[in-house]
């Protein structure tokens, strides 16, 4: 008898034991999250050093937490922290080689720098692996058109708007390259594309502004600069004073 009572508590332990260790998993797990949400939460407010702090906590128990590793280099992009920025990004690389995200955040990172070659090689990587990233095609047509080679921009603009035909963004590039195209009525008809999407989209009412002042449509080129500065772009006072007699 002595000697089943002592299995039935030997078993009873080891339950016991098994379950304790299954409540400080669940624990942790959730004591991670929380972080991650502390993180996120100060950045979305603009305490930045809050979402470092915390961040750190979230990586302290999980080094391999590549979402950590990107949102942290994001911070501390804010902070103009451009060598952690790109630590952070090339770290979740390192975990993950799949991470498009990642990949997409260090071509911004050395685009910012000015570092053109390096940004296209982390654009493309991020394509890839994601062919449908919308941003990625926007910002490696950006990189292409201030290398002046407008038919390669013009080619990615166009993806992104296949990808999302409301694309705002990638409309008034493309009017931009109409633009330096010299194909005045393509580059009007894609402004007005991309403030049909945004109707605030500010750079695009003065680009239309420009174009109808060339087309010498002073009333339309009057309507979209005063929307325009409304708007708060910073309009060139030269452009004003040429519509001023139309006023």
């Amino acid at each position: 008898m002595l000697k089943y009572l002592s299995i039935l508590v030997l078993i009873f332990l080891l339950i016991s034991c098994t379950g304790g260790r299954k409540t400080e998993k669940k624990d942790k797990a959730v004591t991670l999250e929380q972080h991650f949400q502390l993180a996120f939460n100060a950045a979305e407010r603009g305490n930045l050093v809050e979402a470092v702090s915390e961040y750190k906590k979230v990586l302290k128990m999980e080094t391999k937490h590549t979402r950590a590793h990107l949102n942290l280099g994001i911070v501390y992009a804010r902070q103009g922290k451009w060598k952690q920025e790109i630590s952070e990004y090339k770290r979740a690389i390192e975990i993950d080689p799949n991470f498009s995200e990642a990949y997409f955040n260090l071509g911004v990172a050395y685009n910012e720098s000015g570092n053109l070659n390096e940004a296209m090689v982390q654009y493309q990587k991020a394509l890839q692996i994601n062919p449908n990233y919308i941003e990625a095609h926007n910002n490696l047509g950006v990189i292409y058109f201030k290398k002046e080679k407008l038919d390669e921009a013009l080619s990615e603009y166009q993806k992104a708007i296949e990808i999302k035909p409301d694309y705002a963004k990638g409309h008034y590039n493309i009017g931009s390259i109409f633009w330096q195209k010299k194909n005045l009525e393509e580059a009007i008809a894609s402004f007005q594309r991309a403030l049909e999407i945004l109707p605030t989209y500010a750079e695009a009412h003065y680009a239309l502004a420009v174009a109808y002042y060339e087309k010498q449509e002073f009333k339309l080129a009057i309507e979209h600069v005063d929307q325009a500065g409304k708007l708060g772009t910073l309009v060139d006072p030269k452009f004003l004073e040429r519509l001023k007699p139309y006023r």
